[in-house]
This record gives C-alpha cells, structure tokens and sequence, in this order.
C-alpha cells in the first residue's frame, strides 16, 4: 500500500524509512505537522509483528503529538520515530548511533525524546550523533533535587492530575481515598502513576505483560496483580491504561466496567466509533493526548531552558484543560474525543493560543 493512501495517512508532511545494515537498524519517522514549530516526539522501539504495525504506529502517533503540543499551548509541531526491534534483547551502540544519524539528517525538523522501549541511554547515545534531542542531560527538580532529563515522571503526574480531574466530573469526589484504580502498565509512567495515586489513598489493581513490573509494584505500592486479560474487567472506579494503543475497542468494550477512563497510552480509541460508545454508555474518558502531555510540556521547556517552577505550573494546567473538555461534552452531549479534537485544531489553524489564565496563575 502507498504510504498516501495509508488510512492513517493525514496530510503529513515527510515519511522517512531507514535502514542500515551494518546495525541492523530498521526504523522510520514521521512528521505531521510543523505550522507551530520544530516537530517533537518521542522514539519509541518496539518489536512489531511487521512493517504495516510500525508503519501504522508512527503515522498515528505523530499526528497525535501535533494536537498534544497544540492543545497544550506549545510552540511545537508533531512528530514521531519507531525502532522496529526487542528493547530488551535488540540495542547496541552501533544501532543506536546509527538512529542519531537518522535524526540528524533531518536538519532539526524532527527532534527526538524518550518513549517506550527507549530512556536516559539512549537518549545520550542518540546525542552523541545529533543535537536534534531532548531528554539527554540532567536537570534541576523543583525540590532543587538533581534528576536525568527522563519526561516520564512529569508524564505520570499530568496523568494523576488529570485523572483527579475526571474523578471530580464523573464521581463527584475530590478525596482520592479508598478509589479503586487498575493500571494496565506499571512501566515508568504506570508506576509513577502508581505512586501518585497510593500516595493519595487509592487502592490498585495492576497488570503487565514483563513480570519485573509487577513485582516492583508489588513492592513499592502494595498493589493487587491480575491477569493482562483480565484488567478490562474488573469493579472499579478508574481504569487507567498506561501501556500500548488500540486498547478501546469492541472487544475490551464488552467487560469494560470503569466509570472514569484515564490513562497515560496513546491512542487508546481503536477506532472513532469507540469514542461515541463510552459517550452513550456514559463512561467519562480523558482524550489520551490531553492527560499524557506532562511529557512534552516537561522536554519543551528543558529545550527553551525553562525552570522546574514553569514544568510543574503547566503540568497542573493539564487539569483545567481537561476541566473545559468535559464541561464542553457535557453541554453538547459530543464525545470528549470529538471535543478535544476540535479544540486542538481551532488552536493549531490559529496559529497557537496564549496559556490559560489558570495556568499564569500558577506559575506566578
């Protein structure tokens, strides 16, 4: 199939394939869009079960960090790399490297971060061949603390703070005590996800497919471990999918039981349609690249040399984002999806808006 013809094919700008035999590296990164700046995304590494998934993958991702950076008031267009390989068994120095290069010869119109399958190492390698990434030297916390420049710990706060967001609309609760939570993933953002919400009272459930997950999330938060097929399933209040996509769809849909859909993975709507279904069923969902731009927001400021006040303040906004998306559905009976969408894209066509007033409010 042509890469134009492709259905998740949306007007992207350049599709660009690698490979290069002496590492065995195959990859590709795709840009979406660059109307608002540089596009900025991470480089995930996966072993997909052939070119089409990862094909899918980056052109579905990069699209989604074009409206994650918009919606969140970024100067950033969207962009997205995949390493079609095992993360566990499938790095070398030499591939790495040749992935820097990769990025480099772009020339600065894609800019790299981590993402699942990749973290602090590999961004350093990455650095070592390209100026063209993020998330490479250490930083200062807002404790005053020493940290790498991993996004994932901004990734699972914006993620509690938006799913403290959607508690409050949909159960009408701000006391996080006693909620029952099951986190699909405890990789870095499910267990800091994890962390957040025990610290907050909640009880949880997890479930993983690499058993050392779970086994530190039994260790460091006390959680319960089910099956992975058995997560969708059980009686809680939130459900709260932090590992791969495509994980809404008809058939998690029949034993899905959580009022509150809130989750750090990208792309969880397999399809549209899923998103009008939770609407009927009244099933509040968080739009995936609403909730999970702790992320982006935190490596867009370690790029234009923000400080740890700035990150925390526009993380917390995360919250009166999804704040106007849920008010918004809930005046027009839209599903959160459609709704996101739209506002995304009224800021991306208008060239991108000032941040919200809470959001000066709270980095003053």
């Amino acid at each position: 199939m042509s890469v134009f013809a492709h259905p998740d094919f949306d007007r992207h700008e350049q599709v660009v394939f690698c490979h290069d035999q002496a590492s065995g590296l195959k990859a590709i990164i795709a840009i979406h869009d660059t109307r608002l700046g540089p596009a900025l995304g991470g480089c995930r590494m996966f072993p997909y079960a052939n070119d089409d998934d990862a094909l899918r993958d980056v052109l579905r991702l990069s699209r989604g960090m074009t409206l994650k950076s918009s919606l969140a008031g970024l100067k950033l267009g969207g962009g997205k790399a995949v390493i079609i390989g095992d993360p566990h068994t499938g790095k070398s120095q030499a591939l790495l490297h040749a992935m820097g290069d990769f990025v480099d010869s772009l020339g600065g119109r894609y800019i790299t971060a981590a993402d699942s399958g990749t973290g602090d190492a590999e961004m350093q390698a990455f650095a070592q061949r390209t100026r063209h990434v993020v998330g490479a030297t250490p930083r200062t916390t807002l404790d005053g603390s020493i940290a790498s420049g991993d996004p994932s710990p901004s990734t699972a706060y914006g993620v509690f703070v938006g799913l403290r967001e959607a508690v409050r609309q949909r159960l009408g609760r701000d006391d996080l005590t006693g909620l029952k939570v099951a986190i699909q993933g405890v990789g870095h953002v499910g267990l800091g996800l994890a962390r957040h919400l025990k610290a907050a009272g909640a009880e949880l459930w997890v479930a993983d497919i690499f058993d050392a997950n779970v086994k530190q999330a039994m260790e460091e938060v006390g959680a319960n471990v089910v099956r992975p097929q058995d997560i969708y399933g059980l009686d809680v209040d939130v459900f709260a999918p932090c590992a791969m996509g495509g994980i809404l769809n008809e058939q998690t849909l029949e034993v899905l039981r959580a009022p509150v859909i809130a989750g750090a993975a990208n792309n969880q709507l397999a399809t549209a349609e899923i998103g009008i279904e939770l609407q009927r069923r009244n099933q509040l969902y968080a739009p995936d690249y609403a909730i999970n731009a702790g992320g982006i927001i935190d490596v867009y400021y370690q790029r234009t040399g923000g400080s740890a006040a700035q990150i925390d303040a526009h993380v917390k906004a995360i919250g009166d984002t999804l704040g106007e998306i849920f008010t918004r559905s809930a005046a027009s009976g839209e599903p959160t999806s459609v709704i996101a969408d739209r506002l995304a894209l009224e800021r991306l066509h208008a060239g991108g808006v000032p941040q919200t007033e809470a959001f000066k409010r709270q980095a003053s």
